[in-house]
């Protein structure tokens, strides 16, 4: 399979750089496989859509304020983005600009926190973060939420960066450790999930910590080339019993977003059943895949040439999806991490 065949244009007016007013007002558009037809609603209508035979699961991951900046004794500016925490304090991370940078460096970000340049590793290196304390109540006040690239807005904006902290992370999250949030849980209230569960729609969460990968570019001309980068994630007891359980009373396993495909699809993938585990994911899925586990998905619109899109091709056939991107194109969704959504039946 070809790159290529993934590609599409998307105005650049429909990258969506704020989020909806309010979250369940994001547009929804509703794809039926079996039927190939569309709908147009909004993610409030959700709740008319699931049932007592429906178990929803969720990423309960939580994004970290992983974009620092900080000072050298010369005054220049350096950007840090922490990846991912290898040891206790030890993290991978991106430094802009790495010229400006070397072994032993140790940058100021605040009273709280300093960084420790470690060593380089490949495009990345290694630093060490020395403070005292908990160090995401530091974060939490020093650091910036991780915008993902095609956000164009400064992140020194004081009112814009209270509105990325609450809105660029789901009303459910509690796991610290993603630096891009499951963005198909945007849309998500409190609200919305106690009418579910008031209406018999149970739920349940599973949590795969968002890396780096989901903005990784696929660069191979033929995709099955393509490497993914691993992420880590974790099952509950409790969560593996309701999947099961729900599985074998033949409810439909409705996955909230691409990262909760790959966990379920991976335990299922390795080990035939949902178990409590803590383990990672390197599993690319691509049209011609065979889902073990999944019946319905919720999902934002993704980027071109994306593996993101592939996984969603394979779901509901590359042709209703690219249907559905033109049509949603048409109607001026919103596009991206911001943007509106699509609930695949």
């Amino acid at each position: 399979m070809l790159l290529e065949e993934f590609n599409y244009n998307l105005p650049e007016e429909l990258i969506a750089q704020f989020p909806a007013q309010k979250r369940e007002l994001s547009k929804m558009l509703v794809l039926d496989r079996k039927n190939k037809t569309f709908e147009h609603k909004h993610f409030f209508d959700i709740t008319d859509y699931l049932t007592k035979n429906d178990l929803l699961v969720l990423n309960n991951t939580k994004v970290i304020p992983a974009r620092l900046y900080a000072l050298k004794d010369t005054g220049a500016l350096i950007e840090i983005f922490l990846v991912r925490e290898t040891e206790k304090n030890i993290w991978i991370a991106l430094i802009k600009p790495s010229k400006r940078v070397n072994t032993g460096l140790i940058l100021k970000v605040s009273d709280e926190l300093s960084i420790e340049i470690l060593e380089k590793d490949d495009d990345k290196w290694k630093v060490k973060l020395l403070y005292s304390g908990n160090i995401f109540e530091i974060l939490d006040r020093v650091g910036n939420i991780p915008l993902p690239p095609y956000i164009e807005r400064k992140l020194t904006a004081e009112q814009y960066k209270s509105l990325d902290f609450e809105r660029y992370q789901t009303v459910y999250a509690q796991k610290e450790g993603a630096v891009a949030a499951p963005t198909a849980g945007l849309h998500f209230t409190s609200e919305i999930l106690d009418k579910l569960n008031k209406q018999g729609t149970e739920h349940c969460f599973v949590t795969l910590n968002v890396g780096l990968g989901t903005f990784k570019p696929v660069k191979c001309e033929n995709i099955l080339n393509h490497k993914m980068d691993s992420e880590t994630f974790e099952i509950t007891e409790e969560s593996a019993e309701k999947i099961n359980k729900a599985k074998a009373e033949g409810k439909n396993i409705v996955a909230v977003g691409t990262t909760t495909v790959r966990t379920l699809e991976t335990v299922m993938n390795k080990y035939g059943k949902i178990i409590p585990v803590n383990d990672h994911s390197e599993l690319f899925i691509y049209p011609g895949y065979q889902f073990r586990i999944i019946d319905k998905l919720i999902t934002n619109f993704h980027l071109p040439k994306s593996t993101l899109l592939m996984l969603v091709s394979a779901f509901a056939s590359k042709e209703y999806i690219f249907n559905a991107y033109e049509i949603a194109i048409k109607n001026q969704y919103r596009f991206y991490s911001y943007g509106d959504c699509m609930f695949i039946r």
